[in-house]
């Protein structure tokens, strides 16, 4: 593949160009500005937050230096959360809140040892493939910084859609506050996901609750209990119902109802709910009086079934790339609300329908997310045998053994090479 920019406004991730697609590589993301004398490489986007840290935003830009005449490249960051339509932007005001706003300058390198640090692997790969016109940048977002949430317009709807959405930008200019200009710059969407944590997992939700009844000297009894805290995106939900009819009314049939809460955190705090999943099952009724009735019902939220909803919060889209529902919101201790823009909770609400007698109904939070990526579960799992490696070590007092390291020896061992690389 040529190491020249790509065409402007080129896209990546691309093949190799080769005609060798089986080829094993590091795929890169790439964008050119619309004049091509920039280029930013990026090895992802999207960024994983676990709670304690947040994965890197590292890459690297290739200029032209004689295009810069004495001006500078920047990179900015910004997490901002869109309320309105873009359409509705008018006199210089914006239906938007920016959240979170990082910039850095990439070149000239600044003189300050504070902003110096160790390149990366994938910032040294690309500099040692794209030669000295290559220069990285390398930002590291908090922890308290939001999600990408996307809120899901109506089927007419046009234009970028109203939620919280990282933008990574690189850009020429005389300096850091200088407006960029559309030819000279980079924009590049990425996300910032939540994923699975690793931690000891919460106990199982249960509630109960009783109702009484005029004329009947003994409560209904509705117990309620899911078979874990954590589901993943796309994984069924185990509902087991327990009641127990000692009134002198009839249950009819029983509700199951998984709902989103989205607290909107503005400059007032607002609260929307949104169905994603509904069940409603006369199996095994009606109870009786002096009646018990145990059953395990099943429910599976998706967002195939549920497309036609606006403002359903989902996980930040990228453009062309399909997505899912929002992963629940998982809050760090003193984190203000107000920073994260969207905040996104799930329950399962079991309602039991009496028969001239009300309701009777309990609620089960629970956490929706995505399971860890399977090679930072290689990894994680990885670093939990290295350490239980070593604490055998230390607790064995026999003797150091010196070989400690097999060297391969064959050919097709695994290389880092110069053009190991898919753009």
């Amino acid at each position: 593949m040529s190491d020249q920019p790509s065409d402007g406004g080129q896209n990546g991730p691309l093949s190799s160009g080769n005609g060798d697609d089986s080829k094993k590589g590091t795929r890169v993301f790439k964008k050119s500005s619309p004049n091509g004398k920039i280029t930013t490489y990026i090895g992802r986007r999207d960024f994983l937050d676990h709670l304690d840290h947040v994965d890197p935003i590292d890459g690297v830009v290739l200029i032209e230096p004689e295009y810069l005449n004495g001006r500078k490249v920047y990179a900015h960051i910004l997490a901002a959360f869109r309320y309105g339509r873009e359409d509705l932007d008018v006199l210089g005001l914006t239906f938007r809140k920016d959240l979170y706003v990082s910039h850095q300058q990439v070149y000239p390198s600044p003189d300050d040892d504070n902003n110096k640090r160790e390149l990366t692997r994938l910032q040294e790969r690309l500099i040692k493939k794209l030669g000295p016109n290559a220069h990285p940048f390398y930002f590291h977002l908090p922890t308290n910084t939001p999600a990408s949430v996307t809120l899901q317009p109506a089927p007419g709807d046009t234009g970028k859609p109203c939620g919280v959405d990282y933008e990574l930008k690189t850009y020429v200019a005389e300096s850091i506050d200088e407006k960029s200009h559309k030819r000279n710059s980079v924009r590049l969407a990425i996300r910032k996901l939540t994923y699975a944590p690793n931690h000891p997992r919460k106990p199982q939700p249960s509630a109960e609750a009783s109702k009484d009844f005029l004329m009947s000297t003994n409560p209904l009894h509705l117990e309620a209990n899911l078979d874990k805290e954590l589901y993943y995106h796309g994984e069924p939900i185990s509902v087991n119902i327990t009641v127990a009819n000692n009134s002198n009314k009839t249950v009819k049939k029983v509700k199951i109802t998984v709902v989103q809460f989205d607290d909107i955190c503005l400059f007032n705090r607002n609260s929307c709910k949104c169905s994603v999943a509904f069940l409603e099952s006369e199996d095994g009724f009606p109870v009786g009086a002096s009646s018990t009735l145990s059953k395990v019902y099943t429910v599976t939220p998706l967002l195939d079934n549920n497309k036609d909803k606006r403002g359903l919060a989902l996980d930040g889209k990228l453009k062309h790339e399909d997505t899912n529902l929002a992963s629940s919101t998982i809050l760090p201790e003193d984190t203000p609300k107000e920073n994260l823009g969207i905040v996104v909770q799930y329950k399962v609400k079991v309602k039991l329908i009496v028969a001239f007698g009300g309701d009777l109904s309990v609620e089960l939070p629970f956490t929706l997310t995505h399971p860890l990526p399977e090679e930072d579960q290689r990894r994680l799992e990885k670093a939990e045998e290295e350490d239980q490696q070593l604490k055998a070590e230390n607790d064995d007092e026999s003797p150091l053994d010196t070989k400690l390291i097999d060297f391969e020896s064959r050919g097709d061992a695994v290389q880092f090479e110069d053009d190991d690389f898919i753009f």
